[in-house]
């Protein structure tokens, strides 16, 4: 009779955690999705989308991520786990709406601000949630769901932007953003009928409906001991030092890293595969709109074969060799992505293999390095009393430079031609491997 109880609280909670990890499909698709859009709404008739208006489009949604993920974390507090996820999900389906029924430029860039807003609430209340529902033998595992479907996401939302890509229709970018609705309107729809996490309610003073989550959830003998420590992190949270802490000066190298690690994870230039894909392979010779979205497919399932791959070699091999490795590799594949544009009459129409093939190695080695090692580095620098604010600042300034990635990129492409742009980033990422010597002196 125990062990069906505990088969059934087993179910339940993946049940749970499945739901609301929807959220992070529904960040990985709003974010991959401009991908395929961008390349034709430039070829629309009547818009005009110039370089600098779809760069505009792209980091809109990053800027209202921003905006997210600064706000998120009091009203969590506020309103509780559930109703904030609620929100994110509302906000996510009207923003797609808008932005597929777009009148004008100005229309798609609010819905794309929207969807952004939602982003940044969901990549923080989603995992969240998820750890504060979970069972303590399970939590580790089904935090990770949520990292999985937001890599799925990018995913689904390159293979839909094929699926709808039609070349003799230049407003297929319409129903590219329509489509995320649908995942908007799941999250919604099933978070409807999903209970408060027991640390919220607990924290609110509704001890007996935090109580009888934790029946559902936890295994009976824990649930006590589960009791005491959230009570004592409530107290602890209460207790805890303000943003003006951090900038004091025994934290000023913990705020200089978390900074740091963000500006160097993200300005070496990796999120131009997610955003301009399909423009970059234009360049490099694949005259058709539907064909230039294959290779985002394609580095996409590198870019997740590879993450998966990182979580074994981190514990194998070591944060300090990962990094270098990692980086390493990052700037010689950046270095030959130049090189190979640069030759680009000479490669002819063999020109786009190369850059593909350079491209992989690019995402590899950034998968198994700068991208999981930043949010674990920014975890383990902060000491416990300010861990809360220190991990804040350090999404915000995520989302910061990875707006500044996005709003530049085109630009840097018209002024200095691509195969300056990519050196530009192997140049960062020659002063991350400076910052990673100090870092592991």
């Amino acid at each position: 009779m125990l062990s069906e109880k505990k088969k059934v609280s087993k179910t339940f909670v993946v049940v749970v955690a499945s739901i609301a990890a929807t959220g992070g499909l529904l960040f990985g698709f709003d974010i991959g999705v401009i991908s395929g859009a961008g390349i034709f709404l430039q070829d629309t008739k009547g818009w005009g989308v110039t370089s600098s208006q779809l760069e505009w489009i792209a980091s809109a949604a990053l800027i209202g991520a921003v905006l997210g993920a600064l706000f998120c974390g009091k009203i969590a507090d506020v309103l509780g786990r559930k109703k904030v996820i609620l929100i994110s999900a509302f906000l996510a389906t009207v923003g797609s709406y808008i932005a597929g029924a777009a009148p004008t430029v100005i229309f798609l860039v609010i819905g794309r601000l929207l969807t952004g807003i939602a982003i940044g609430i969901a990549s923080f209340a989603v995992p969240l949630y998820i750890s504060e529902i979970s069972p303590t033998r399970l939590r580790g595992a089904l935090v990770t769901l949520n990292q999985l479907l937001i890599s799925i996401g990018f995913k689904l939302a390159s293979i839909s932007d094929y699926a709808i890509a039609n070349d003799a229709n230049p407003y297929s970018w319409r129903w590219m953003f329509f489509i995320g609705v649908f995942p908007g309107l799941i999250l919604f729809s099933g978070m409807m009928f999903l209970p408060e996490t027991p640390r919220w309610l607990i924290s609110k003073g509704f001890e007996a409906k935090g109580r009888a989550i934790l029946n559902k959830v936890e295994e009976p003998e824990l649930i006590e001991e589960s009791i005491r420590k959230m009570k004592t992190d409530v107290a602890h949270q209460n207790e805890s030092a303000s943003y003006r802490e951090i900038f004091k000066p025994w934290l000023r190298n913990a705020l200089i890293i978390t900074i740091g690690i963000m500006f160097f994870q993200q300005c070496i230039g990796l999120n131009t595969l997610l955003y301009y894909s399909p423009q970059v392979f234009k360049m490099a010779g694949i005259s058709s709109n539907t064909q230039s979205i294959i290779p985002t497919i394609l580095i996409g399932i590198v870019g997740f074969i590879f993450t998966v791959l990182s979580i074994f070699l981190l514990d194998r091999f070591g944060r300090r060799k990962l990094y270098f490795f990692g980086v390493s590799g990052t700037v010689v594949s950046l270095i030959a992505i130049g090189l190979f544009f640069y030759f680009d009459k000479m490669l002819g129409s063999s020109l786009k293999y190369f850059a593909l093939s350079a491209m992989f190695f690019y995402i590899a080695f950034y998968a198994i390095s700068l991208g999981p090692l930043g949010w674990l580095l920014i975890s383990e620098v902060f000491p416990l009393k300010v861990r809360g604010i220190g991990m804040s600042i350090g999404s915000v300034s995520n989302w910061f430079f990875n707006g500044v990635v996005a709003f530049t990129f085109l630009k840097l492409v018209n002024a200095f031609t691509l195969s300056g742009a990519y050196w530009l980033y192997a140049g960062i990422g020659i002063a991350g491997l400076t910052l990673g010597l100090l870092l592991y002196s």
